[in-house]
């Protein structure tokens, strides 16, 4: 098979659409498998290109994976203008690049968010007449909503769940990252064909035995006990709940808090925390992906905040969390919050409840032998149910059962593209 994969987020960035695509890829390649990953230039979370990559186009070659970057315009600043510059820049470019390079694949695999990805896979779907797989990891608009970056019944709500009712419509398939969100998709477009393709994590590489006297180091604070958050410091993960929580911790609990990492709401989170003297927090900066597993497995306790409910919301950092043997203290609802209760590797928080935070990290501290049970259970649940390679293999299997994507002499597909609701066609004509 040839096999394209249209992504805005792809190594050396550190995340989880950046980890589940490589990793897919990987085994499409190992397999025999011609994968081609269409990607923008790296600039998530900083916001800044790195040396060695810009200009429009760029070439490379990364485990068997042709990969061809182009243009984007890289920004950290959260403001709607900005964020559609961003999206849109990566949108066009990636258009026209793939109209030129990306030949005549059979599967073109399409990662949303950013949902404006999908105008770009519908075009090179129906250009190279390629079969697509629109893989959903957050339900936008839904979650735009509820964040508060996007009004509900507003225009731009309106045109998003248009263009989300679309693209799940032309898709061949449309795989959902966690159980929600499939059944979500297939409640409201039921004759979508869907798949739930997983998060995971990679076993092999995440586990207790990876902590180094580095990485000790790395998080040694004033106390003998660390809290551990590593990740993207933006809004939908409410990290000012952390220092909420750090700040109420009593005097006598033995437990500093890392915040480790970079995004759009660290500098805002790093002067509260120097403005009203939080002790217990500290700053570390991202570390590259290679590093995290001796990290995590560094920490004594590691935590994976929501802002708030998002339907169908599952991180990543909490699977890498179970298999570093850690207790989880889980700040979420849904379908996270069921995974860490039903294998019992954590403690689950509301979000937003500070005292029920303060109450986790007091216990977890205060408690070697619970932490020790807690982080077991997760390492068992992670290796038996969230094996990235196995989710990845038995997904790659799917597909290669599949009936060929363009049987010889099948004429292309018209893209018939409906009308979008009436009230939004008359506020943009």
């Amino acid at each position: 098979m040839k096999i394209a994969i249209l992504t805005q987020y792809y190594p050396p960035e550190v995340g989880a659409p950046q980890a589940r695509w490589s990793a897919l890829a990987r085994e499409f390649a190992r397999r025999g498998h011609a994968v081609t990953v269409l990607t923008a230039m790296p600039s998530y979370p900083t916001g800044r290109i790195p040396p060695g990559y810009g200009g429009f186009v760029r070439r490379e070659e990364q485990d068997g994976v042709s990969v061809i970057r182009t243009l984007i315009y890289p920004t950290q600043n959260p403001g709607f203008a900005r964020r559609l510059a961003n999206y849109f820049s990566f949108v066009l470019s990636s258009a026209a690049v793939g109209t030129a390079c990306l030949g005549s694949p059979d599967y073109i695999f399409v990662e949303s968010p950013p949902l404006l990805l999908g105008l770009t896979g519908l075009w090179l779907s129906w250009l190279t007449r390629a079969r697509m797989v629109f893989n959903v990891s957050d339900l936008w608009p839904e979650s735009a909503v509820r964040l508060g970056i996007l009004r509900a019944g507003s225009i731009t709500h309106r045109l998003s769940e248009w263009l989300e009712g679309v693209c799940y419509r032309h898709a061949w398939l449309v795989t959902g990252q966690s159980g929600e969100i499939v059944t979500d998709i297939s409640a409201r477009f039921p004759d979508c064909r869907t798949f739930h393709l997983s998060n995971g994590v990679d076993i092999e590489a995440f586990g207790p035995e990876r902590a180094t006297s580095a990485s000790s180091g790395l998080l040694g604070g004033s106390r003998s006990c660390v809290a551990l958050y590593a990740g993207l410091h933006g809004l939908a993960q409410g990290l000012d709940q952390l220092l909420d929580g750090a700040a109420g911790l009593p005097s006598e609990c033995d437990l500093d808090v890392v915040l480790m990492g970079d995004g759009p709401q660290k500098s805002k989170l790093v002067e509260r925390a120097r403005a009203q003297r939080i002790a217990r927090i500290r700053f570390v900066d991202s570390r590259p992906h290679r590093e995290m597993p001796a990290i995590l497995a560094a920490a004594d306790i590691l935590i994976v905040p929501l802002f708030r409910h998002l339907p169908g919301a599952v991180p990543s950092k909490l699977y890498e969390a179970m298999a570093s043997a850690r207790p989880v203290v889980l700040v979420a609802e849904g379908e996270a919050t069921r995974i860490v209760t039903e294998h019992r590797a954590g403690i689950v928080v509301h979000p937003q409840d500070r005292a029920g935070l303060v109450n986790a990290l007091r216990m977890l501290s205060a408690n070697p032998t619970l932490r020790n049970q807690l982080g077991t259970n997760g390492r068992a649940a992670a290796v038996e149910h969230f094996d990235r390679t196995r989710i990845v293999g038995d997904f790659v299997t799917f597909l290669e059962g599949q009936t060929p994507a363009r049987p010889s002499g099948t004429p292309a597909r018209a893209l018939r593209v409906p009308r979008p609701p009436r009230d939004v066609k008359r506020a943009v004509s």
